[in-house]
């Protein structure tokens, strides 16, 4: 369990904000690398959204970097484009929606040291599409889904920094 993790919603006019912190027990300088390699977020992303990334290997993260990929929201296949439209290495990076479900998608990842750790944050200002009908389907399945999402998101970044296990003899 980390010493500190959470995700809340809250509302800002027409938009929806989306805010995850959780403390990884590594240093700033090992977890931001693992967050800046785009192919890396197949690995924390839910299988039943059989994501991938389409734009080949080596992405050059930087502002300005465009990466595309194929996810499938409850069953329906669909295209994803992003920009990186803030490049702050290793404390921060922002992504943003050009092609996708939401009308806006903006996630700006964060991270700073905190003791032998890491503090990473997500937010995300999105605004399902279809304006009334969108915000309504937030409400039913949009929040649930994201929760969902960025849970398994949590726990798998859990286990790829979980601490050495200290309790097992050596082999």
């Amino acid at each position: 369990m980390t010493a500190f993790d959470r995700i809340a919603f809250d509302r800002d006019g027409r938009d929806f904000r989306l805010h995850t912190e959780q403390d990884i027990p590594r240093p700033l300088d090992e977890v931001f690398p693992f967050f800046a390699d785009a192919h890396n977020l197949q690995r924390i992303t839910p299988p039943n959204l059989r994501f991938r990334i389409l734009t080949p290997p080596p992405i050059d993260m930087r502002e300005g970097a465009l990466i595309d990929y194929r996810i499938s929201l409850r069953g329906f296949p669909m295209r994803w484009r992003t920009r990186i439209t803030k490049w702050n290495p290793p404390r921060e990076f922002e992504d943003t929606q050009l092609r996708g479900p939401y009308s806006v998608w903006i996630h700006t990842h964060t991270f700073r040291s905190i003791d032998n750790a890491t503090r990473m944050a997500d937010t995300v200002r999105y605004r399902p599409p279809l304006g009334p009908l969108g915000r309504a389907a937030n409400r039913m399945l949009i929040e649930r889904d994201l929760r969902a999402i960025f849970e398994f998101r949590r726990d798998t970044v859990r286990e790829i920094f979980a601490p050495p296990d200290r309790t097992r003899p050596p082999e």
